[in-house]
């Protein structure tokens, strides 16, 4: 494996979605065997360049560093029952094919459950549009969980480490 990339499409800059997709990408890494920290990429420092007419240097330097991870975890608060606009817009630059044979984990924080299913219905189909494998369901966490985010998440891994394992090792030999 090469790279696991934990991008947060949170506008607000130190934010619980922040928190949860770094502890993510990296416990993640660790079992996967990866010993490279994951690359951040929070859009919250490029908002304003991201949405600028020319191309700024910082935002082509995460296109390219989401394009070309093996891993990506994909994390969002939900705003009006979906993943923010500022992630869309961010995923908007990336080329149609451009995590074609990468794994994507969406992860969606939310304040209340009844935005559970969002993270299927509206962030795991954009992945799989930009060529995401997605082998996993993705993760819906209540802000009421955070508390007790190291209980939820070592859950999730135990579900998702096999079905991940398989699927980054299969990836690499179609990037």
């Amino acid at each position: 494996m090469s790279g696991i990339v934990a991008l947060v499409g949170n506008p607000r800059s130190g934010s619980r979605t922040l928190a949860v997709a770094v502890e993510a990408a990296e416990t993640l890494g660790r079992r996967l065997g990866h010993a490279a920290a994951p690359d951040l990429i929070d859009l919250a420092a490029l908002g304003p360049q991201l949405l600028a007419v020319l191309p700024a240097p910082a935002v082509e330097v995460a296109l390219e560093l989401v394009a070309g991870a093996d891993l990506v975890v994909v994390a969002s608060p939900t705003y009006k029952g979906t993943y923010t606009g500022l992630l869309k817009a961010f995923l908007d630059r990336l080329r149609p094919d451009a995590l074609a044979g990468a794994v994507a984990l969406p992860l969606l924080v939310m304040g209340d459950p009844r935005h559970a299913l969002a993270v299927e219905v509206h962030l795991r189909p954009l992945l799989v549009e930009l060529g995401a494998v997605v082998p996993t369901p993705g993760l819906a966490l209540v802000e009421s969980d955070l508390p007790r985010l190291g209980e939820v998440l070592d859950g999730w891994y135990d579900r998702v480490i096999p079905q991940l394992g398989a699927a980054v090792q299969e990836a690499p030999a179609t990037r």
